[in-house]
């Protein structure tokens, strides 16, 4: 069983910048589209940036987020981070990575429905 586990969260200035892992022990993520969502204090849960399976070099951003974040995996592929830069107040909430085993699912990763596999969330707060 697939069990999703986020780290790098934590207290920035604006301005600032984090990088969120994404890891399951024990194994490789590259068969995995990987979503990351955000959820803030009283909104709904949305999608954040995506990466298609290894092989197709796919990454996918929310248009809030576009150029200040960065979704890649690591050369072992155990681990698919979130280069967050240029952090704005309107970042902060608890990140979720997601995984499913489906390499089409990548042209709708902003849909969570559909996702087999989900960490507990950390949470970035940007504050001055």
């Amino acid at each position: 069983q697939l069990q999703l586990v986020e780290s790098g969260g934590g207290l920035v200035q604006p301005g600032g910048s984090l990088r969120l892992a994404c890891s399951a022990s024990g194994f490789t993520l590259e068969n995995y589209v990987i979503g990351w969502f955000r959820q803030a204090p009283g909104k709904e849960r949305e999608g954040v940036s995506c990466i298609g399976i290894d092989s197709s070099g796919v990454t996918k951003y929310a248009d809030s987020v576009k150029g200040r974040f960065f979704i890649f995996r690591n050369n072992t592929k155990t681990t698919v981070y979130l280069q967050m830069i240029s952090l704005k107040p309107a970042d902060t909430a608890v990140y979720f990575c997601a995984a499913i085993r489906w390499s089409d699912y990548v042209s709708r990763c902003f849909g969570e429905a559909g996702y087999d596999y989900w960490g507990q969330g950390t949470q970035v707060s940007v504050s001055s």
